[in-house]
């Protein structure tokens, strides 16, 4: 039997983020909120712009997450990973809530 690594805390790298929504849809507590919207990109050379969808807030309720990972294993564009944080404390019930800034400050100190 492997000993595991602790997990810590999830970090979000918000520009790897494509707001394909398959973190919250696997996510088994439903602590993921996402919000975003849509903008035309032109580019050189096509025929029509196309669609893509901008990331306006990506929020973790820690306080309902079981760290189970699952969000951070299904990313197919590597935006959640682990980082060895893992002191967080909150006075409020609120303050379990990370939102995007504080989600992407994890991995630095």
């Amino acid at each position: 039997m492997t000993s595991r690594e602790p997990r810590g805390v999830i970090q979000l790298i918000p520009d790897a983020c494509t707001v394909c929504m398959i973190c919250v849809q696997e996510c088994p507590s439903w602590c993921i909120a996402i919000d975003s919207h849509h903008e035309e990109v032109s580019e050189e050379g096509a025929r029509r712009p196309r669609t893509v969808s901008v990331l306006d807030r990506f929020t973790i309720d820690f306080g309902l997450c079981m760290y189970c990972g699952i969000c951070v294993d299904v990313c197919p564009f590597d935006a959640l990973e682990w980082q060895p944080q893992h002191d967080y404390p909150a006075a409020t019930r609120s303050g379990l809530e990370h939102d995007t800034d504080r989600l992407a400050s994890h991995g630095s100190s």
